[in-house]
């Protein structure tokens, strides 16, 4: 995870916090304790996903490390770089041997079109996952993360997600169990905002908007 870039919120912010905040008293307080925030896109996509495979089960010091040695195999970190390095270079960057083939997979697949990233913008949400799912290493999770902080999708409910299910516990069931249905019926109430919903319960957990 790395601190939040500098790139403008989403165009719908400002209506999303306004029509959260009418229907839902819970969100207002929330949203009125974070009033100068919010969520920003992370960029170029191929870099977001390689990210998000370097991360997985490690801290966020050990994959910033194995980020920077990755900058020696390829400084702009492009997927033909990646697709075209030896498996040696790559495990010598600090990657274990299953996410070396996994990183290899995300840029091949760029590479040859086998993802269809200039058309992710036309897409529905669950087409984008079902596209992003047939890497090896990248679950509906991190697809759903790709969603929200890359495409700014509005509406993502990451049901997976421990730190939305937590906050929801937390602020609106005193603490008590929340199965995912609950939150589904819940979470009918923030629509067309869902993610921004999410977003803001990750704030009353985490100040300090990182990415994922």
């Amino acid at each position: 995870m790395r601190e939040p870039s500098t790139a403008a919120r989403p165009t719908y912010w400002l209506r999303a916090k306004r029509e959260l905040g009418r229907r839902d008293p819970v969100m207002r307080v929330i949203m009125s304790r974070h009033p100068r925030i919010a969520l920003r896109s992370r960029g170029d996509a191929f870099q977001t996903l390689a990210r998000s495979i370097v991360g997985q089960q490690i801290s966020v010091k050990a994959a910033d490390s194995v980020w920077a040695k990755l900058g020696r195999v390829s400084p702009a970190m492009q997927p033909e770089d990646i697709a075209r390095a030896r498996r040696a270079r790559l495990l010598a960057a600090g990657l274990s041997g299953r996410k070396a083939e996994y990183l290899r997979d995300l840029a091949r697949r760029f590479c040859d079109g086998s993802l269809h990233a200039a058309r992710w913008d036309q897409m529905d949400d669950e087409s984008v996952i079902d596209d992003l799912t047939q890497v090896r290493g990248i679950g509906r999770w991190t697809a759903e993360m790709f969603l929200i902080f890359n495409l700014l999708r509005p509406n993502v409910l990451p049901l997976d997600d421990l730190g939305l299910r937590k906050a929801v516990r937390l602020h609106y069931f005193d603490g008590g169990e929340a199965p995912a249905e609950i939150i589904v019926t819940l979470a009918r109430e923030w629509e067309p905002w869902r993610s921004v919903a999410t977003w803001y319960l990750w704030r009353s957990l985490d100040p300090v908007p990182v990415e994922y």
